[in-house]
């Protein structure tokens, strides 16, 4: 009953003194108070049953504590903490490629001017596609992300983007290798030229970093589902 009564009163001491609790011990502490609490309720249910004995009662507590630190231990030496990581970060980049978490990098900013609105939704499909092609890995224009399944649709001068109304000049921010990017929009017969014949014009700035940050909103798949395997 002591052994009792001296876990109540160090937890009380704990909680009022909040200790700091070395990084080392971080993993450890929370499956090892678990590991207590049992070993406490066990000892509670044996007092309760006549059969409490406090040599068993340390013995287990201990005993308790000592394998849910093994356990942990293990997991570390196993490298649970690195493949939560990795889960962790192919996770952000999948977020990144579908659109729903902001993003930074090199790449280009491109303005596509349309002074006389003549400039076709069909030029701005384009050039995301040509984009895309040359390896970007984020793209938004005018502030809409662009995903899988980004359409553009209106006439010069009152284009639509996933059901935005875009205003010129288009801006058009990529995240990706800025020299590919930039001769992607530059190849003859391509988009830079598709600008100029439409009345337009087109200019592209390359930097080692720019921001791609705003977001699709996220949907509920209605008839996809993960694959067993």
């Amino acid at each position: 009953m002591y052994a009792v009564i001296a876990l109540i009163a160090g937890v009380a001491i704990g909680l009022l003194t909040t200790p700091e609790v070395p990084d080392w011990l971080g993993p450890y502490l929370p499956i090892a108070v678990v590991a207590a609490l049992d070993a406490v309720l066990g000892g509670l249910r044996a007092r309760l049953d006549g059969i409490f004995d406090a040599k068993v009662f340390v013995v287990s507590f201990i005993g308790n504590v000592l394998v849910a630190a093994l356990i942990v231990f293990l997991g570390d030496q196993l490298g649970t903490e690195a493949a939560l990581a990795e889960a962790h970060r192919q996770a952000e980049t999948l977020a990144v490629l579908a659109g729903t978490a902001p993003a930074t990098g090199p790449g280009v900013t491109i303005d596509i001017d349309d002074p006389n609105g003549t400039v076709p939704p069909e030029v701005l499909l384009a050039a995301v596609q040509e984009l895309r092609n040359a390896g970007a890995e984020a793209i938004q224009v005018n502030g809409v992300r662009i995903g899988v399944d980004s359409y553009f649709s209106g006439v010069g001068g009152a284009v639509v983007n996933d059901g935005v109304a875009l205003a010129a000049p288009y801006r058009i921010v990529a995240i990706g290798d800025p020299p590919t990017l930039t001769a992607a929009m530059q190849i003859p017969g391509g988009v830079g030229d598709t600008v100029k014949r439409a009345g337009g014009t087109l200019s592209i700035q390359s930097a080692v970093s720019v921001i791609v940050d705003a977001l699709r909103p996220v949907h509920a798949n209605t008839y996809a589902r993960p694959a067993g395997g």
